[in-house]
């Protein structure tokens, strides 16, 4: 197998043990048995030495004639053929020993007949030359007892010195091949345990601890990958939460913008500068859109030359406008940017809600006046004109030219009176159901437009926005009052109708070419110029009117909207 070690670490060390155990019992057997093969060596060189010595002894006792000859001769051949001296002939024995020691025996067998036969003088002529022979003898057992001894101390040092580099190899080896790489391995695991991954063990042996150090490198790139991708998703974890927290604290913010009690451009404004707190986002833009009139359009960020993305603000199928933006990497959450359309949505749909219900309620409240106005001077003043009549057909023939004048005077002050009157009753019980400026002068001035035969042509380039419902309501009956002198009173054929927008500036211009009128004629003024100019009051605004017999007119409004409250 691939994974399988080629050279084992236990198996070397094993090897390694049994060469010194081999070796120890090798050195320890060869001790032994050279201890025991020179038991009976210092023996055999005492015994061999006393036979130099009993030699001189058994020629002395020859010479003497002591009696104790036999008893010498018995003692020699003992000494001769002593156990010690029997011990030689063994295979461990050299064979110039084994040789010398036969010649000895050979020598005393050819010496003793001698003696037995009474050639002593023959026997002492021989005993010198058998006496260097036992010298020889000695020296070769000492010298052979010496070898033995040099041969054991260099077997056994030899053995020792095997014995040592042994272990020393032993040592080496498990130091090299074992304490290194577990200490290397230790102070991985150590890494390891303080999240240090990016390591790499080298051990380099085709062993049980390479392939662990190979397997601990896996273990700790696998390690590694998993801590990665734990942190990426902690890391996307908390970007996510972080992003979720920024998206309520935005989504938050937005709807704090819409508890005002109105909403203008400044809370839009505000909004969309709310979103800029969002990551990636460098750029916001709302388009509020209207029909008749012109869109409003909020700018929030700096933009740049890349691509704008844009989401419709709908609500019931109605489109309000567009949220548009701009951003970098990171991309922002669609999610979150849907959320906020529909809050920007919501805003305009209220904001429009809000200035409808402010004009209906002017509506109602001048309804109400008109009907009173119906109910108590309009009906006086119908009955004043009765009045006037039945008094006409009772008058005498004679009176009758000189009151008639009188009458007629009175009978036409009443008839402007009412006039004036129904006249104001139409702008009380004027109705504006819609919330854009553009739309309600176009619904406003609908009816005006086909009970005339001059063109009226409206170019409305303001944006209702930031109108409230006091100054729509002034500007369409300032509008409807000046359009409507034009129709009944210039004959013009053609009325324009400007308002034009520049930041906070407005302007209203009502053009006609019709008769043109004197405006210094207090007639005139009676029947409208004066209500326009209370109006413009109304709006601190500055009405201005250029006229002249038979060059039409023309009635310019101006206003800031800043300086309304």
């Amino acid at each position: 197998m691939k994974d399988r070690p080629l050279k084992p670490v236990t198996s070397t060390i094993a090897r390694a043990m049994l060469v010194i155990l081999l070796l120890s019992v090798a050195t320890t057997s060869f001790a032994l048995l050279t201890l025991a093969s020179s038991l009976n060596d210092a023996e055999a060189v005492n015994v061999s030495g006393s036979l130099r010595m009993q030699s001189y002894r058994l020629a002395y006792d020859i010479e003497t004639g002591s009696v104790n000859l036999p008893t010498h001769l018995d003692k020699f051949e003992r000494s001769l053929f002593a156990p010690s001296m029997a011990a030689l002939d063994h295979w461990t024995v050299p064979g110039d020993i084994k040789l010398h020691y036969g010649d000895l025996i050979a020598r005393w067998d050819n010496l003793r007949p001698l003696l037995d036969n009474g050639n002593e003088r023959q026997f002492l002529a021989e005993v010198a030359k058998f006496v260097d022979r036992i010298d020889v003898f000695v020296f070769e057992l000492q010298e052979f007892s010496e070898i033995k001894l040099q041969v054991l101390s260099i077997i056994g040092g030899l053995g020792l010195t095997l014995i040592l580099l042994s272990a020393l190899f032993t040592i080496h080896f498990t130091q090299k091949k074992i304490v290194q790489p577990l200490n290397q391995l230790v102070m991985a695991s150590k890494q390891i345990q303080n999240g240090q991954f990016d390591l790499q063990i080298t051990i380099k042996s085709d062993n049980e601890l390479g392939l662990l150090a190979e397997t601990f490198n896996n273990m700790a790139a696998e390690l590694g990958k998993l801590y990665r991708n734990l942190e990426n998703k902690v890391d996307e974890k908390t970007r996510r939460l972080r992003q979720a927290n920024d998206s309520l604290q935005v989504l938050y913010d937005c709807s704090q913008e819409l508890k005002a009690s109105r909403l203008s451009s400044r809370n839009f404004a505000a909004m969309l500068d709310t979103l800029l707190s969002i990551e990636g986002l460098t750029a916001t833009k709302l388009i509020i859109e209207e029909s008749c009139g012109a869109n409003t359009e909020i700018l929030s960020g700096e933009p740049t030359a890349h691509n704008w993305h844009y989401q419709d603000l709908e609500i019931d199928g109605q489109i309000l406008g567009q949220l548009w933006w701009q951003y970098t990497l990171p991309c922002p959450d669609k999610s979150l940017i849907e959320n906020i359309s529909r809050t920007l949505a919501r805003g305009i749909y209220y904001n429009r809600a809000q200035k409808q219900a402010e004009q209906l309620l002017l509506m109602e409240e001048r309804a109400t006046i008109a009907r009173e106005l119906h109910d108590s001077l309009a009906q006086s003043l119908s009955y004043l004109k009765i009045q006037v009549t039945l008094l006409k057909r009772q008058l005498g023939q004679d009176d009758q030219d000189k009151l008639m004048g009188i009458i007629g005077d009175i009978d036409s002050g009443l008839s402007g009176a009412y006039t004036q009157l129904r006249e104001l009753l139409s702008t009380f019980r004027l109705t504006i159901k819609e919330p854009h400026f553009g739309e309600a002068l176009a619904e406003m001035l609908k009816p005006l437009d086909e009970q005339s035969d001059a063109l009226l042509i409206i170019d409305n380039q303001i944006s209702s926005l930031n109108l409230d419902a006091h100054h729509q309501v002034h500007l369409l009956q300032l509008i409807r009052e000046a359009v409507l002198n034009a129709i009944k009173h210039a004959k013009s054929d053609e009325i324009v109708v400007t308002c034009t927008q520049h930041g906070d500036e407005i302007s209203i211009s009502i053009k006609d070419d019709g008769l043109g009128f004197d405006p210094h004629n207090e007639k005139l003024n009676h029947y409208g110029l004066a209500i326009m100019a209370e109006r413009a009051s109304r709006l601190n605004g500055e009405l201005k009117i250029e006229t002249s017999q038979g060059n039409g007119s023309e009635i310019t409004l101006r206003f800031t909207l800043a300086s309304q409250g």
